[in-house]
């Protein structure tokens, strides 16, 4: 299948390319709309929305943070809106492992990741992009729009959600170490899958969690050390 040619530089979508790849150093595809590149610069986070807005609650300093809409970029017209918060590169092959040493295993199935292999749609531009930056007519505001926007020349690799030395609250104006973030974003996946069934969500809008896994109500140890159930030692 032949590719989209490549706009004229002063296009609208050369803008889109060049704000990301020039003032943030983000890769970018020549797919229209523009998508962005996982595994090389960020990874991301992926999770409902509903449950990613108490995540942004919970810790005010992430790294960027943006709303994928219902229906796009694979999703089915049903599907819920999820949020991708970004995370250092290399972070999403970790995230099995670390739910595993969480306890969590297999009761997150709503919470994944996108890396090295994988990309994103090009949020649309948030306040203070410049002018010829704005994405109307090319379709950005219909995928994915920023909820915490990136700030060119700060999301450099250590200041995004990762492991290891050197990783924890505190460091880069609170950023939450990974596994924290992690932690957290799971119990809140799985809370928000718990107010959906007693709400009854699921069944008026024709969507289910079933096949989400064995126990989709099953609280983990994480989950109980969050709700306080476990010596404050243990938790996180």
């Amino acid at each position: 299948m032949a590719r989209a040619p490549f706009p004229h530089p002063r296009s609208p979508l050369a803008a889109v390319r060049r704000w990301y790849e020039d003032e943030l150093g983000w890769p970018t595809t020549d797919a229209v709309p523009v998508e962005l590149l996982t595994g090389l610069r960020f990874d991301a986070l992926e999770m409902p929305y509903d449950a990613g807005r108490a995540v942004l609650r919970r810790w005010p300093h992430t790294g960027p943070a943006a709303l994928l809409r219902a229906g796009r970029d694979g999703n089915q017209p049903g599907d819920r809106p999820k949020l991708l918060v970004f995370i250092a590169a290399g972070g999403a092959e970790e995230l099995p492992g670390i739910l595993e040493w969480l306890e969590w295993g297999p009761l997150t199935p709503d919470l994944t990741a996108r890396g090295a292999g994988d990309r994103m749609p090009a949020p649309a531009f948030p306040a203070g992009a410049p002018p010829e930056c704005a994405p109307g007519g090319f379709g950005l505001r219909e995928a994915a729009e920023w909820v915490r926007p990136p700030r060119p020349g700060y999301e450099a690799r250590n200041s995004l959600p990762t492991t290891g030395i050197g990783a924890g609250t505190g460091d880069h104006e609170g950023v939450p170490d990974l596994v924290r973030l992690v932690s957290t974003a799971a119990t809140e996946c799985h809370r928000a899958r718990l107010v959906r069934a007693r709400n009854g969500r699921s069944a008026r809008n024709g969507q289910s969690d079933r096949g989400c896994g064995d126990q989709p109500l099953a609280f983990s140890n994480a989950s109980r050390m969050s709700a306080g159930t476990r010596p404050r030692s243990l938790t996180l």
